[in-house]
């Protein structure tokens, strides 16, 4: 088969390249001319490169046209004000732009790697303090919701019209993704907080899977009569402070250690964003942030686990991979400091 993957260079992009290079097919990779190839460094020669962007329709359809599937992983996490509208153009208007031209091109199968947070909240009336929320969880509007869950919510709304006008898609929607990446971006920078020994932590739980399972599962879908169907990837759920404490046990480093709740939250996710408009850095706590780390929710997993009969890695095992490939790769350079 031939693929195309957008958002090729990043976590989950380079993953999913990898397992479906081992399994034969031709891929293609949509990036720019200027991307960040570094996570594909030993299989970059394997892979054949289309210069484009999704929000650059005529270079799209030069990527798509004569593909059979198409994988989409490009897009924008973000929980900073400031990003709102960029969030919108590429999340939203991105993935129109992507089903718009793959239904043109006649694509076999479009997988969407959408995000657990387009499932949106529980409604207030079924708000509890341990919140279970499945693929038949209705979106309802909140002020719980971040830019970030609204734009990747919006962008399903266009893969399912895709569905109505034709197109053969499916969509999964992982939770926290774990995986060997650069621990200044994304989900990975939680390993790097408590390398550093940040003693702060929340009551809130996190939701988590590992970035070779979604591989898997993305690849499985695909090679599956499964069509027009959302599932939930998520291994499990687990107390932050717990998932912090296994994550230093793994770097030989103290863990955090010091509980924040209420208005210490608050006051900390205002001053981060004063920070963030005065250096120009993304914050590290926003108020959806903060919001979220006061939650408990748990995805539920049963669908997928029943539709292609998958079991899922054990955390502790996942985070020693993680964790003594990031200490091979990263903290080289700190002890030269």
């Amino acid at each position: 088969m031939k693929i195309l993957i957008t958002g090729i260079n990043g976590l989950v992009g380079s993953f999913i390249a990898r397992k479906l290079l081992d399994e034969g097919h031709e891929i293609y990779g949509l990036v720019r001319k200027k991307s960040n190839l570094d996570l594909l460094e030993e299989i970059k020669d394997k892979i054949s490169f289309e210069i484009g962007d999704i929000l650059d329709i005529p270079n799209l359809e030069k990527a798509i046209i004569g593909k059979d599937w198409v994988v989409h992983c490009a897009g924008l996490v973000s929980f900073a004000p400031k990003d709102k509208d960029h969030l919108f153009k590429i999340n939203t208007e991105g993935t129109a732009n992507i089903v718009n031209v793959s239904l043109t091109a006649g694509i076999k199968k479009l997988a969407y790697i959408s995000s657990v947070a387009a499932l949106g909240r529980q409604s207030k009336k079924l708000k509890s303090k341990n919140e279970s929320i499945s693929e038949a969880n209705e979106w309802v509007e909140s002020p719980d919701n971040s830019n970030y869950a609204k734009s990747k919510y919006l962008a399903e709304l266009e893969v399912w019209r895709g569905v109505s006008e034709g197109l053969p898609a499916v969509i999964v929607n992982p939770s926290i993704i774990l995986g060997e990446t650069d621990w200044h971006k994304s989900s990975t920078k939680l390993f790097k907080y408590v390398f550093d020994e940040n003693i702060f932590y929340t009551d809130g739980n996190l939701n988590y899977v590992d970035a070779k399972d979604l591989a898997e599962i993305v690849k499985q879908l695909l090679y599956s009569e499964i069509i027009n169907e959302r599932y939930i990837v998520s291994a499990g759920s687990i107390p932050q402070i717990d998932l912090f404490t296994k994550i230093a046990g793994n770097f030989s480093k103290k863990a955090p250690r010091v509980k924040i709740k209420g208005l210490i939250i608050s006051i900390l996710w205002r001053f981060e964003a004063i920070k963030s408009m005065l250096l120009g850095d993304e914050p590290l706590i926003t108020k959806e942030t903060a919001e979220t780390a006061k939650r408990h929710i748990v995805y539920e997993n049963k669908k997928i686990k029943t539709a292609i009969n998958f079991n899922f890695t054990d955390l502790d095992e996942t985070l020693k991979r993680v964790c003594s490939s990031l200490k091979e790769n990263f903290t080289k350079d700190l002890e030269k400091k």
